[in-house]
């Protein structure tokens, strides 16, 4: 081949090679203004995502576009704001709150709520479920959802402690009396006692009471009584009396267990009894010496009815008596036989204040001896013996001026 035919190939080619970067750099010009013209008429957004926000340039014409845009699906519970057949525009703002599934649990009852709020007390607002300031809530209302998604409420009711007698109203979450106690800080002794069981459950106005039990010691010295001997004194008159002997007591250490409850003590028992002095006895001389009435009124005493010049005198109510009334043996209580000696003036007495076997002299009735008693003669009461029933129903019950002579 020709040197002619060479150079015409080559210049064929380079024009060739030419027209292909041409067309080239023609479409790539195209291409990059399309490109720039396409981006421009792009609409710039800010979309924020679970509180994270970046910029976007979209041509979606509405929200709902531009997440899906985004490869964001919306669920039925999340918060989309504005909504998401709003129309995007230059400079819009757009949020995207995915909701999640929140367990509560409310004592035994179980509920679940979808929310896009994060901090518990918020999350309770949206399920309408009312917390007081004695109720127990975890995590705290103040803190966010844990990662468990799971918020736990124990519910406050009012119970009623007695502690050692003391009584207040409380609040608690407590479902035993146990943990009840243990979060009061109550702690129980040995012997104290509770009014039901630790382990019992708790309800609203449930009744708790602690009895404190208290065991001391106490050693205590008191005086030990002393005995009374009697003996029996034939020169002594029947149913008079006479100290031969005062009565003097003694000392005596006691020791006790004394238990308390709620500071009270409630029993004593004697552990030890040490005597420190010995008492002395009391003797007392008995009279059997039986009174001998006079074949008339005597008894030893005057047949006169004249006052007396002497003797203690006072007045007292006078009834009168037979030897056969109801439930009399007719043997007085020193021993005078009445019914043997019908005319004997004899007087019943209450010995505290008249002396058995004193001599006396009564308004009306004489002198007389003091020698018998009855169950209804106290004090300054007397009852005359009389021969007949008709004399006793004539004399009555009168105020009479008495005399003690001897």
């Amino acid at each position: 081949m020709s040197n002619r035919s060479m150079e015409n190939l080559f210049f064929k080619s380079l024009r060739s090679k030419q027209v292909v970067v041409t067309v080239l750099s023609i479409t790539l010009f195209v291409a990059i203004i399309s490109l720039v013209l396409f981006e421009g008429t792009k609409q710039s957004v800010t979309l924020e995502v679970n509180g994270e926000k970046r910029t976007i340039n979209t041509h979606a014409h509405t929200v709902g576009e531009l997440l899906s845009a985004q490869e964001i699906e919306v669920a039925e519970f999340d918060v989309v704001t504005p909504s998401v057949n709003t129309p995007i525009e230059e400079g819009l703002s757009v949020r995207w709150e995915q909701a999640k599934e929140v367990a509560i649990q409310v004592g035994p009852e179980n509920t679940t709520i979808w929310t896009t709020e994060d901090k518990v007390k918020d999350v309770l607002a949206q399920a309408d479920i009312d917390i007081t300031e004695h109720d127990q809530v975890s995590p705290a209302l103040d803190e966010e959802v844990g990662a468990d998604n799971l918020i736990a409420v124990e519910k406050a009711f009012e119970v009623t402690l007695e502690d050692g007698g003391e009584e207040k109203k409380l609040w608690s979450t407590s479902t035993t009396v146990a943990d009840f106690l243990k979060r009061e800080n109550i702690h129980l002794n040995e012997d104290d006692r509770l009014n039901r069981k630790a382990d019992g459950y708790l309800k609203p106005g449930s009744f708790v009471q602690v009895v404190r039990v208290e065991k001391v010691t106490d050693v205590v010295e008191e005086p030990a009584n002393f005995a009374v001997e009697t003996r029996n004194d034939p020169k002594l008159l029947k149913g008079r009396e006479k100290v031969v002997q005062e009565g003097k007591k003694g000392t005596v250490s006691r020791k006790f267990e004394v238990v308390k409850e709620n500071g009270k003590e409630v029993s004593r028992t004697l552990l030890a009894e040490t005597t420190i002095t010995e008492p002395q006895k009391k003797i007392v001389a008995v009279g059997t010496k039986k009174m001998v009435a006079s074949a008339s009124s005597g008894v030893g005493v005057s047949r006169s009815n004249a006052e007396p010049s002497g003797g203690k005198e006072f007045y007292v109510t006078a009834t009168a008596y037979t030897a056969y009334c109801n439930g009399c043996s007719g043997i007085t209580h020193t021993g005078i036989n009445l019914r043997a000696n019908p005319n004997v003036k004899v007087i019943a007495v209450d010995p505290k204040v008249i002396p058995l076997g004193s001599k006396v002299w009564v308004e009306g009735y004489g002198y007389a001896v003091a020698g018998d008693t009855g169950g209804a003669i106290k004090g300054k009461k007397i009852d005359l013996h009389v021969p007949t029933k008709s004399e006793a129903y004539k004399f009555g019950r009168r105020q009479v001026k008495m005399k003690i002579i001897d």
